[in-house]
């Protein structure tokens, strides 16, 4: 990555404008998973430990229309920042102006203040030159450490760069380094698993790790668009008849490199409560049932299929796995991932569903690294530059 880092800069004494990414799961007034915000805290710790004048952080949570709402407020996050920081962490009730000026003004040296949710501001979306202006206003430099929201040209990510010295946090620099450095230079056998329900969503990934890749292993609802283009019976299950072409065309092209289910389990309704099968692919699912899960077979074919892989990449569900009778091979995939992490493989899981099926399986440590964003690991999979970091300085 030739783009300066918060290692590059020297911060004692500056106010520091760090963009980070805590959007987080809120459940009511209280945070629900605090992962993004301790990967934060490595770049935060770096920065106090300087002795800068002042920390300001933003960032956005959910999507308001552009106007505050308090479900969407960033409030609860200043108190589990605080105990994962060690430090009094300010909340000010507004993201720029008076009110976040006297915040600022009257904050100790070294504090740390929270903006509230950047996304109150109709400005941020589009990237608005006065908000940009205004957010700028509040720093001697900026640090951008929010990957998952670097895949958009808001205010509060490329806008504000125009107007100070930018650089990358170690958050940022670690998920490029993983998802673009590791990916161009894999060492191989180089094994992709995709999953999630649509092919549309997901075409310029499968074409572009297909030409990087040395087996893509593919799962989840995408799987049965594959299956009609192949001409097997797929009963109720979810297929995206306008990508049936485009299945084919991938079959035939890249055949030798894809690995798809041979097998599934089947429901009769979208329930946990629904009644179950397991069915070979080739046999067809019957009418009134649906693919839910990938089956046992396909799990110990994948299985084979990574033993021995050097890197690994991985995003997206094998089914759906927030009801629990279909978690089962989504689970599998990632215990799979750790055993190969065990044997020296890089796994890398692209942010998502597949991130919190991670955290959820409590497999979470047994891999080498977690992507803190999912639209963004994408975008960086299919090799797309993200506004966010191109808006950065350059390495001289």
């Amino acid at each position: 990555m030739n783009k300066m880092t918060v290692r590059d800069v020297d911060f004692s004494g500056k106010r520091v404008l760090v963009r980070v990414d805590f959007n987080v799961p809120l459940d009511g007034n209280t945070v629900s998973d605090d992962t993004r915000i301790r990967a934060a805290i490595p770049t935060l710790k770096l920065i106090l430990e300087q002795k800068p004048k002042a920390l300001v952080l933003m960032s956005h949570l959910g999507r308001p229309k552009g106007e505050p709402d308090p479900k969407y407020s960033l409030s609860p996050v200043a108190p589990v920042l605080s105990d994962l920081l060690g430090v009094d962490v300010t909340f000010v009730e507004d993201t720029v102006g008076e009110k976040v000026e006297k915040a600022l003004a009257t904050l100790p040296d070294g504090g740390v203040l929270l903006l509230e949710n950047t996304r109150f501001y109709k400005g941020e979306t589009k990237n608005d030159e006065e908000l940009s202006k205004a957010l700028a206003k509040l720093g001697d430099i900026y640090v951008n450490d929010a990957f998952g929201s670097s895949h958009r040209a808001h205010a509060s990510t490329v806008g504000v760069a125009r107007y100070l010295p930018a650089v990358a946090g170690l958050l940022l620099e670690k998920e490029i380094d993983y998802l673009a450095n590791t990916i161009e230079n894999p060492q191989r056998p180089f094994i992709a698993i995709l999953g999630g329900a649509k092919v549309s969503d997901k075409i310029q990934v499968i074409e572009a790790l297909l030409n990087k890749v040395n087996k893509l292993l593919i799962g989840g609802g995408m799987a049965n668009t594959f299956f009609k283009a192949m001409g097997y019976a797929v009963g109720n299950s979810l297929v995206e008849d306008n990508a049936i072409d485009t299945a084919k065309a991938l079959l035939e092209k890249n055949g030798n490199k894809l690995v798809l289910p041979s097998d599934a389990v089947i429901g009769d309704k979208f329930d946990d409560s629904a009644s179950q099968d397991v069915v070979a692919i080739a046999d067809g699912v019957p009418e009134g049932w649906a693919i839910y899960d990938i089956g046992p077979d396909t799990i110990e074919e994948f299985g084979n299929a990574l033993d021995g892989a050097k890197t690994i990449v991985w995003n997206g569900p094998m089914g759906v796995f927030e009801i629990p009778s279909f978690a089962k091979g989504t689970f599998a995939v990632a215990q799979l991932l750790a055993d190969q992490t065990a044997n020296g493989a890089v796994t890398i899981i692209g942010g998502g569903d597949s991130a919190a099926a991670i955290q959820e399986s409590g497999l979470a440590d047994k891999i080498t690294h977690i992507s803190t964003g999912g639209g963004a690991s994408l975008e960086m999979l299919e090799g797309k530059e993200l506004p966010g970091l191109t808006a950065l300085n350059d390495k001289e």
